[in-house]
């Protein structure tokens, strides 16, 4: 226990009815700044674990440096970005105010005693059985043996949301996650929820207005929805209600009102959507006319987005009667004239037609390859006057 202090052994339970709470995380330098300021924190990664945390839910402290946990603390208040912009030096903007609930008991040996529990502290959210379980081996009221017996922290994995990728190398092996559909994963050419979800993660907050200008089956709407984040999404043919019939050459919103923007467009005139004649996808990748269209498209984009946000593009290659067309990079330098590109993301394509025995005979008895992923291009809205800083990097070299 840390500062000495006494189990209270008399105590059963620690929480009420209906109790929510969260396990957060620490290290020996940041501990201090929790305790002295009241506060606990968490990255991007964690916003909602944060962002969910209401006032009166029951918290708890992981010290990743000693491996203990201790509680039970208390919310002060919900959730929210920047209680003090200046704790932690900003790396921990998503905050919580937190008194301690009387007493204050620690677990040893905690990240072998959460696997051993199948506990995923770093995203769950934790009910009322789980936060009684957990506060009664605080208390030492329950071996973890007796733990064990209690099917509390069973978590399906279906349920868990995505992680957000830390590589420039995407691969998902289903087109959604969760419980509830994501889009239309029949939809040809329908886009991973899971590319949508990372976007949405990293770039905007709750809140903020996502612009989809050819949603197709409505993807972007309903990870969007799922983490509260505002969606307009525009098709040429909507198919279902709540996207909006237009042709994304002409976007009908004002000047700098998206807080990102994504796009996951026809790469040439492979897949037949639709019979409309605005469909960019009825050209080929090969003609002017195609790059002419979306060109169109990534200026209305610009114009659309706020300055220093962010706009992603779902884009493949074709390699169509012995020719390659690198559709991607001439995508690329379109959106080139408009933005400052950030990164490109591989999209491991899982599902497509063309992913059979048949075609991978094909593939190798006429010599070619098969399209194995798609291009995942990440720009970001800045001023195109301003002149670049040269930069420097000084290189680490290792002795082989």
């Amino acid at each position: 226990m840390r500062n000495g202090t006494k189990k209270k052994s008399h105590q059963n339970t620690i929480v009420g009815k209906k109790q929510l709470g969260a396990i957060f995380a620490c290290t020996e330098n940041s501990y201090k700044e929790c305790i002295e300021k009241g506060l606990f924190g968490a990255g991007k990664a964690h916003e909602d674990k944060v962002l969910d945390t209401k006032k009166g839910d029951i918290l708890f402290l992981h010290n990743m440096d000693s491996d203990t946990l201790e509680g039970p603390y208390i919310a002060l208040c919900d959730g929210i970005k920047n209680i003090d912009e200046k704790a932690w030096r900003g790396m921990y903007p998503y905050q919580v105010k937190i008194k301690s609930d009387k007493t204050i008991h620690t677990i040893d040996n905690f990240t072998k005693k959460s696997k051993q529990l199948n506990l995923d502290w770093r995203n769950n959210r934790l009910d009322t059985k789980q936060i009684n379980i957990l506060s009664n081996l605080l208390l030492s009221k329950l071996s973890l043996s007796d733990m064990l017996q209690e099917d509390v922290w069973g978590v399906q994995k279906n349920n868990q949301k995505p992680t957000l990728e830390t590589t420039t190398l995407w691969d998902y092996p289903r087109q959604s996650y969760g419980t509830t559909k994501k889009g239309n994963n029949k939809y040809a050419g329908v886009t991973p929820a899971h590319v949508i979800y990372n976007m949405v993660k990293r770039y905007t907050e709750r809140n903020d207005l996502v612009v989809d200008p050819m949603c197709g089956s409505g993807t972007t709407i309903d990870v969007c929805k799922e983490e509260h984040r505002k969606c307009i999404g525009y098709d040429v043919v909507p198919t279902r209600s709540d996207i909006i019939k237009n042709d994304s050459r002409i976007i009908p919103l004002d000047d700098n009102v998206a807080d990102m923007v994504f796009i996951d467009s026809p790469y040439s005139d492979n897949i037949k959507y639709n019979e409309s004649p605005d469909n960019i996808g009825h050209l080929s990748a090969e003609s002017k006319d195609f790059y002419e269209a979306l060109d169109s498209v990534a200026s209305q984009c610009h114009r659309i987005l706020k300055p220093e946000k962010v706009i992603g593009w779902l884009i493949g290659d074709q390699w169509v009667r012995k020719k390659f067309t690198p559709v991607s990079f001439n995508v690329y330098q379109i959106l080139e004239n408009y933005f400052e590109p950030m990164d490109v993301i591989a999209v491991v394509r899982r599902n497509q037609s063309s992913n059979t025995g048949m075609w991978h005979n094909r593939a190798i008895r006429h010599n070619f390859y098969l399209r194995g992923y798609k291009s995942l291009l990440i720009f970001k809205k800045t001023d195109m006057i301003k002149n670049p800083e040269t930069r420097k990097t000084s290189w680490q070299y290792y002795k082989r």
